[in-house]
């Protein structure tokens, strides 16, 4: 009988983490995308900044409010630019942030390939 009163209570316990962790499920992504303005390296999800806890903060709030994710990243793009996101939209300011790589790779496979070329 006590083993079945220590199942039920870890039942209870895991269901109550999962409910816990589905609520914060959404914060989370979100703030695992913006960029800590204090850390620099870290994003708000990583780091425990005064700035960065406000911000948690700031989504929950965004988030009751009833705001969708894109509307939050909106919010603080338009608050602090586009470098407070790790992964900027495709705009005038970020096509050679999303297209240099893509350049850098073609430019090299070129090289690979010419390079092959000549040696036969």
């Amino acid at each position: 009988m006590k083993i079945f009163k220590n199942f039920i209570i870890i039942f209870l316990l895991l269901i109550l983490n999962n409910v816990y962790a589905n609520e914060n499920s959404e914060r989370n992504e979100i703030t695992k995308n913006l960029r800590c303005l204090i850390c620099q390296g870290q994003s708000v999800y990583d780091s425990d900044s005064d700035f960065a806890n406000s911000m948690k903060i700031l989504v929950d709030q965004k988030l009751d409010e009833g705001l969708s994710e894109n509307e939050i990243y909106v919010y603080f793009k338009e608050k602090y630019g586009d470098w407070i996101l790790y992964d900027p939209g495709l705009n005038k300011n970020t096509y050679l942030l999303w297209l240099l790589p893509i350049f850098i790779f073609l430019f090299g496979g070129a090289i690979i390939v010419k390079s092959f070329i000549l040696k036969k």
